[in-house]
Parts: C-alpha cells; structure tokens; sequence
C-alpha cells in the first residue's frame, strides 16, 4: 500500500511541475534571470508549494509514524555548516546552468528530452562523487 500511495504522490508532484513550468529550463532560467527579463511566477508556485508543505511539515515533527504507520524520517540537524553551503552552491549552478533541478529532471527525462538524459548523467555521477567522499571521511 506504501509504494502504491508513493506512486500516486509521485505522479501528482511530476504533474504539478509539468503544469507549473518548472520542467520548462527557459522558464526556469527566466525566473533566476534577476538583472534581465525575469520571470517571478515560478517564485508564485514556490510560495504556494509552501503554503501548502508547511502545515504538513510542521504536524508530522510532531509524529514518529506517518498515517500509513511508517517510520517518520525527518532531519533533525539544523546546522548551517561549509559542507551545506559548499552543497547548495553547487546546487545552484547546476540550476542555473542547466535550468532544471533533480525533481524537474526526472520528469523531463521520462518525456524523452536529451539534455534531461545528459543532466542526469551528470547528477548520478555527482552522487557518486559524494558517496565515494563521504565513505573516504568514515
């Protein structure tokens, strides 16, 4: 029943993104265009995905399983440290180099797009990268 209600969720987050244009990189590189024609309706679809996200945030801290009865798995370090800084750096340039993020990509590459294809590549192997650094540190 999990995997069915992760599915279903899954396919609800990919629709919202195709609808909302964040699996558009023009789009994408339009809204993070700030000193050019920028284009804030992707910040509209953040703040509504907040909206949304923060109520079911903050009920399920307060949870040690989900409605389900699965193990809650949420993060409890709130530390701003080099290693997240370094990390959303990076995030960002993909982002803006790219004009798509993890979820849009996976989206993107099931309709077949190749610079999708070539983006998640280059996402796996920077996975790959920190896997392998984070084994090198234990």
């Amino acid at each position: 029943m999990g995997a069915l209600i992760a599915a279903v969720a899954g396919l609800v987050f990919g629709l919202g993104l195709i609808v909302s244009g964040m699996v558009n990189p023009a789009k994408v590189l339009g809204f993070l265009d700030l000193a050019g024609a920028w284009d804030p309706s992707l910040a509209l679809v953040m703040a509504g995905a907040i909206a949304v996200g923060l109520p079911a945030f903050l009920l399920a801290r307060r949870r040690r399983e989900s409605l389900l009865g699965l193990p809650m798995h949420l993060p409890t370090d709130s530390r701003i440290d080099r290693r997240l800084v370094i990390g959303s750096l990076l995030f960002g340039i993909g982002w803006g180099l790219a004009g798509l993020c993890p979820g849009p990509a996976v989206v993107v590459l099931g309709l077949g797009n190749l610079k999708a294809v070539a983006f998640f590549v280059a996402m796996l192997a920077g996975m790959g990268v920190f896997e392998l650094l984070e084994r090198r540190q234990v």
